[in-house]
């Protein structure tokens, strides 16, 4: 029987590879022209994913391009005072490593027999064992995945429940090369993870792979339209930045030379979620994973939950290869609870960097006991 796949992210690329390994084909079909069409992103804090990655005999090729060092977290206030700084010894266990997306994508890509994604398929409809795609061809299936992202085409096909703004507005802009042309916010922003937490506020920076450190400046409790209201002039780069720490009033002079200091890829990004607990009911021929199927907060657990996905639905078809139905009910009956968990602890941790004294509610998370 036929598994098509649309989308070629992490989560439909591990249940290709997990099919794979068990002795089923599958194919994904990607509406990007080829892997690197476009950007992939930053790098992603890979921890229960890494079951899949086990899973998918995928494991020591992802300990081999992950950053232990990534694990390093520091957590300050806009004044500049420093609330938790984690720095992880080199022999530290890999339980919480980043790893760039582009990388583990590229991992999962080379771990497919040739042809397995057919590039350059926009997928439009499907119904009756057929999809449908922009160029006018079409493909037969007897199990179609929703693999395709927020703004999956393949959710319709089970509910009417679409991806809704949460109050947040994140603008990322970037420094590259950091050690060669900023050693002193190299040092500053350490090897991993760097927080600042203000009242309605963050400021994430984050290592890179490539020597890029890659800032995420969120605005909290806005509305959608935001982007066209704050001011900033996003078609002229120096302009932007001046208005982005004219924002961050009363912020530490270090904190705003970090905007001072990136380049002129600026990227404004209005940020949804669906419904905490989405479910349907189970339907023969067609499922979801990731976030096509459970788009959540951008707080480290997105990644890990598709692919966690894609090798549990992967699982569920191996056990049950002439009974496609029984395995995507099981799959989602799991997937459910799972998923539902991952977003409420999701949205709880929204609801914490949007609050008041936000900085030191995220210092209680980390540290419960107070060490």
């Amino acid at each position: 029987m036929t598994i098509a796949i649309v989308g070629a992210g992490l989560g439909g690329l591990a249940l290709a590879r997990v099919l794979h390994v068990n002795g089923m084909d599958s194919v994904v079909y990607e509406r990007e022209s080829s892997r690197g069409a476009r950007g992939q992103g930053g790098m992603l804090d890979i921890h229960s994913g890494q079951r899949a990655l086990r899973e998918a005999g995928l494991l020591d090729g992802f300990h081999a391009i992950a950053r232990g060092e990534g694990q390093d977290m520091r957590l300050l206030e806009p004044d500049g005072t420093l609330l938790l700084q984690e720095d992880t010894p080199d022999d530290a266990p890999l339980d919480r490593p980043e790893v760039d997306r582009a990388d583990l994508r590229d991992l999962l890509l080379d771990s497919l027999p040739e042809g397995t994604v057919r590039w350059g398929h926009e997928f439009t409809s499907a119904g009756d064992g057929r999809l449908d795609f922009a160029d006018g061809g079409g493909a037969s299936y007897d199990l179609l995945v929703g693999a395709d992202g927020a703004n999956s085409r393949v959710r319709a096909l089970l509910t009417d429940a679409r991806p809704a703004h949460i109050g947040q507005n994140v603008v990322e802009v970037g420094i590259p090369d950091i050690d060669r042309t900023h050693p002193d916010l190299a040092a500053m922003v350490g090897r991993g993870n760097y927080w600042v937490l203000g009242d309605g506020i963050s400021l994430a920076a984050q290592r890179n792979g490539d020597g890029r450190v890659r800032i995420g400046i969120s605005f909290y409790n806005t509305a959608e339209d935001w982007f066209a209201t704050s001011g900033i002039p996003f078609d002229d780069p120096a302009a932007a930045r001046a208005r982005l720490i004219d924002l961050l009033t009363g912020w530490n002079p270090r904190f705003t030379a970090l905007i001072a200091a990136c380049d002129n890829t600026i990227v404004p990004r209005s940020i949804t979620a669906l419904p905490v607990g989405l479910t349907w009911p189970s339907t023969p021929g067609v499922t979801l994973l990731g976030d096509a199927a459970h788009l959540m907060p951008p707080v480290g657990e997105g990644a890990n939950m598709a692919l966690l996905d894609g090798a549990l639905l992967g699982l569920a078809l191996a056990a049950h290869p002439d009974d496609f139905p029984t395995a995507v009910a099981e799959y989602e009956h799991e997937m459910f609870e799972r998923t539902g968990a991952a977003a409420r602890m999701s949205a709880k941790m929204k609801d914490m960097l949007t609050s008041p004294g936000a900085a030191r509610k995220m210092l209680a998370f980390f540290q419960p006991d107070g060490a």
